[in-house]
């Protein structure tokens, strides 16, 4: 049986990038790593498409591991070689509609509220004017957060505690994405981090910082969770993921002080390091390990249908 040829799409040769190739060829495939931007819609070819160190053929999977800042011409053009990946056939983890829906908060969260899962209460609109009557109504049940709709790693994240702290159109692009902060215990602040791959939790954290924003980059401490991926947790990370259509991703869940927990956030792309840290299972192996057992599948289905249409005749 040939080994399966995945093409990991990243920007640079990052340690995520390498862990993920190593862990894939270790289990017998082929791994090439390249851009999004080193591909190119080729109608000549007899896929369309030109694939560095795939140019007899396509990839038998995609692994989205980064895209490129970029464009819009230039982010849409990538988003597009992913959806014509899926349309040739080709699995790609992430496939373009979950990257794109991740990346956008406002779909995101509306997809985690009609999933049924619990999430704050948001508001995105367009035009500081609409802003204000938002944070007009809502500011009496308490502060808003404001997040760059497109944003990551807690960059750009601000607590609006009325209106006047509401900043410009210039600084958010026209759109505001408010969502109702939620009251939690803190200094030291926590949230977490489950990483969903394949339907299943298979890793999770703990984050612990000063700042209320507890992201790792920005100087919170991950911590281990003792105990399996289990429980409600476990179960909130999967259904986010399953909400936004993810094959794998990173799911951040804050505890409020009732005690109750809320999605904030379905990364598509997330990183690892962090995570990796404080939990004994390998990440990318887990990764690695999902995308070839679905592979697997696949071939196995293809063969039963192969001798199926052989001992079935057209026509009987």
């Amino acid at each position: 049986m040939r080994a399966p040829h995945i093409l990991i799409a990243n920007d640079s040769s990052d340690l995520r990038a390498k862990g993920l190739a190593g862990r894939l060829r270790r289990r017998g495939a082929v791994a090439t790593t390249a851009p999004l931007s080193s591909i190119a819609f080729d109608s000549e070819r007899p896929h369309g498409l030109a694939i560095p160190g795939f140019e007899h053929g396509l990839p038998d999977a995609v692994l989205v591991r980064s895209i490129a800042a970029g464009s819009f011409e230039a982010v849409t053009r990538r988003l597009g070689l992913l959806h014509a990946l899926s349309r040739l056939g080709v699995p790609v983890w992430n496939s373009a509609p979950a990257i794109e829906r991740c990346v956008d908060k406002s779909m995101t969260t509306f997809l985690l509220k009609k999933a049924g899962l619990p999430t704050p209460a948001t508001f995105t609109v367009e035009g500081r004017v609409s802003a204000e009557a938002i944070a007009t109504r809502e500011l009496a049940r308490g502060p808003l957060v404001l997040k760059p709709l497109f944003g990551a790693q807690g960059r750009g994240i601000r607590l609006i505690r009325n209106v006047a702290e509401l900043p410009s159109e210039d600084h958010v692009n026209g759109v505001y994405y408010l969502q109702h902060y939620v009251p939690r215990d803190g200094p030291p602040f926590r949230d977490f981090r489950v990483f969903v791959c394949a339907g299943r939790a298979v890793a999770m954290m703990s984050r612990r910082g000063t700042h209320w924003i507890t992201n790792v980059n920005r100087g919170a401490v991950p911590e281990p969770i003792s105990g399996q991926c289990e429980g409600e947790l476990a179960a909130m990370a999967v259904g986010a993921a399953d909400a936004v259509g993810a094959d794998f991703a990173g799911v951040d869940i804050v505890p409020a002080q009732d005690g109750s927990f809320s999605v904030l956030e379905v990364n598509s792309m997330p990183a690892w390091s962090g995570l990796q840290s404080v939990v004994a299972v390998n990440i990318a192996d887990a990764i690695a390990e999902a995308l070839l057992a679905l592979l697997t599948n696949r071939a196995v289905t293809a063969d039963v249908r192969r001798l199926y249409r052989l001992a079935v005749p057209a026509n009987s």
